[in-house]
């Protein structure tokens, strides 16, 4: 069978969660018997050369980059594509792309889709954005032939607002198995020790709140730590400039950019304590990340974080500044370099393969 996805950026090495996601599933799925065409906005392609990704097919569309419409253009003319070359399912991922769900079913094709969270929750969009989004989530349950649901907390709202849909399987985010990094060349090309820093990681987008984290960190102005947040911004906007400016002027704080691979393996091994203050989340991959580098954690209190029922005094009350400054403060006392165990048996990504391709069997087999 054929199998197209839409919805994602694309990948791999590509920032965001969806991302993520799809970079490490597909691989997983792709065989003999599931031909897998991952479609790819080019202008974030780290790598324009790669066209097969550990067999799975990598098609790039190109559309106009716009932070509002590119999503919704772009998925359509990735359903028109999946007609063209005949493909079985079409997989969406998030729910405004799958606005396009009809358009799937219309030109004879299944579709299936995955729901990562409630997109039109997001600080960064607008009234009329959100209706939009909300719209996308409707129309997907309603047409699509399997509904992927990426937690606990997600499923009940989908169930309580759609309690007629029986074809929804919940299927975590997952985690790879990790080994702590030995070398710590990055660490001193930013001026950093081992276990002398906070790690935050996430793309620089309100939800993520890091203008929170930032601030509790200078009213702390901990001695001898510095603070690390490692992502980037898709569109340099009013949020990412006050990031900056934050930013600006102060020495034990470091905006590194988007980073993958050995130089993002040596900040989680070597960070005291891992933060993740969002407001909004689907399962946060980054948190799954620094827990399986058993980092001591930080996160706000949002339903997401809290499922992965981590101890209480690992939480914070999520956008509330002088909780977060009290948890950070009272965390760096305790935090030492000792590391702490995590039960991430949830959360391996084989199984999520076999469970995810087990739906695309039943739907055409």
């Amino acid at each position: 069978m054929k199998i197209v996805v839409t919805g994602t950026r694309g990948i791999p090495g590509i920032q965001g969660g969806v991302e993520t996601h799809c970079e490490e599933l597909y691989p997983l799925i792709a065989d003999k018997q599931h031909e897998i065409i991952v479609v790819r906005r080019p202008y974030y392609a780290v790598d324009h050369s790669v066209k097969v990704y550990k067999q799975v097919i990598i098609k790039d569309i190109r559309v106009l980059r716009n932070k509002h419409l590119e999503a919704f253009i772009h998925t359509f003319l990735a359903v028109l594509y999946a007609r063209k070359v005949k493909a079985n399912i079409v997989h969406i991922h998030a729910v405004g792309p799958a606005l396009m769900t009809p358009l799937v079913r219309l030109l004879g094709m299944k579709a299936v889709i995955t729901h990562h969270g409630p997109d039109y929750d997001r600080d960064k969009w607008g009234k009329f954005a959100k209706w939009i989004l909300r719209m996308g989530e409707k129309t997907g349950m309603y047409y699509a032939n399997h509904i992927i649901v990426i937690s606990e907390h997600i499923r009940r709202m989908i169930q309580q607002k759609y309690p007629d849909k029986k074809n929804i399987t919940l299927i975590y985010n997952g985690i790879n198995p990790v080994f702590p990094a030995r070398s710590t060349e990055h660490l001193q090309s930013l001026d950093l020790t081992e276990y002398g820093y906070i790690l935050a990681v996430g793309r620089l987008v309100k939800e993520k709140g890091f203008d929170k984290l930032i601030e509790a960190f200078k009213q702390l102005s901990p001695v001898s730590i510095k603070l690390v947040i490692a992502g980037d911004a898709d569109y340099q906007d009013e949020y990412t400039q006050k990031l900056k400016e934050m930013c600006k002027g102060q020495k034990n704080i470091r905006l590194v950019g988007f980073i993958k691979g050995e130089k993002l393996a040596q900040l989680y091994t070597y960070a005291r304590i891992f933060v993740l203050p969002s407001t909004h989340e689907g399962l946060p991959i980054a948190l799954l990340e620094a827990m399986s580098y058993n980092c001591p954690i930080l996160a706000s209190d949002i339903p997401a974080n809290k499922e992965i029922e981590l101890p209480e005094e690992c939480y914070f009350k999520s956008g509330d500044l002088s909780c977060l400054q009290q948890a950070l403060k009272k965390q760096l006392e305790n935090a030492q370099t000792e590391r702490v165990s995590y039960n991430l048996s949830a959360y391996n990504w084989t199984n999520i393969a076999g469970q995810t391709k087990e739906i695309y069997n039943s739907l055409i087999l």
